[in-house]
């Protein structure tokens, strides 16, 4: 394996509050996250749940929008958290399509094309996706401020 530079992400967490922090990455985006479960902030594992979504998705997308415009374009990702003697982890995730193309030469194509760039999206394009089922090793560090 290569070491490419542009291929570093980052994100940082700030503590705005009891259970809040403030993410922020490289290109000035930011949300806030939390513990989950009492304010309208997304919690660890709802980030998870959309980070596979989202890069599943946007594959997807990207494949049959070349095709055709997309009439509705919905993905759910849905998981169990849960404690075992593995620890605290997120089982049975399963991400669901709802799309829909026109009744177009473009679209027939598009529907085609759905079943199997979902397939290659899971087995090898989406990093997210690929990183929770290949188990990557997580290396953690203390630092002083």
């Amino acid at each position: 394996m290569s070491f490419d530079p542009s291929a570093h992400r980052s994100v940082t967490l700030n503590r705005v509050a009891g259970s809040r922090y403030t993410v922020t990455n490289e290109r000035g985006g930011s949300l806030t996250i939390g513990a989950g479960g009492s304010g309208p902030e997304f919690s660890p594992v709802e980030l998870l749940l959309i980070a596979i979504g989202g890069c599943t998705g946007i594959d997807v997308d990207i494949v049959t929008s070349r095709r055709a415009e997309p009439e509705t374009f919905t993905v759910r990702v849905d998981g169990e958290k849960v404690r075992d003697e593995g620890g605290n982890h997120v089982t049975d995730i399963v991400v669901t399509f709802a799309v829909s193309f026109p009744d177009t030469p473009g679209g027939d194509e598009a529907r085609a094309i759905l079943p199997e760039i979902v397939r290659k999206s899971q087995e090898r394009l989406c990093a997210v996706g690929r990183t929770v089922e290949l188990a990557t090793p997580i290396e953690s560090r203390i630092v002083q401020p």
